[in-house]
């Protein structure tokens, strides 16, 4: 479950760069194309933010779609498979967006 050490990185990264804030609240944005499971992220955070300066944060996750461009035809499209196809037939596709994993925002306490 490589979710856990993902989890583990994303709250060592905000307590280092906030090591004397108390977190409130820290909102992720991860792409569906990510290979990261949102939920296993959720089930991890409060075990690995104990005792750190998240402990009792709340944890917002915001999953962003895949978008694709075909390299054939130029039509942009979602996508929420890696194994996707063009409507015109072709698996020539640029991957735009979906495979994001972004700390996209973090609350302190005043």
């Amino acid at each position: 479950m490589h979710e856990l050490s993902i989890t583990q990185s994303v709250v060592t990264t905000v307590s280092e760069r906030l090591p004397d804030a108390t977190v409130r609240r820290i909102r992720l944005e991860i792409g569906r194309l990510s290979g990261v499971a949102a939920d296993s992220v959720r089930f991890c955070f409060d075990m690995v933010a104990e005792g750190t300066p998240l402990d009792g944060a709340v944890l917002e996750i915001t999953e962003s779609s895949g978008r694709a461009r075909c390299r054939s035809c130029g039509e942009e499209f979602e996508v929420n498979d890696l194994l996707a196809l063009c409507d015109c037939g072709s698996a020539d596709l640029e991957l735009l967006a979906g495979q994001e994993l972004l700390i996209k925002e973090v609350e302190v306490a005043a």
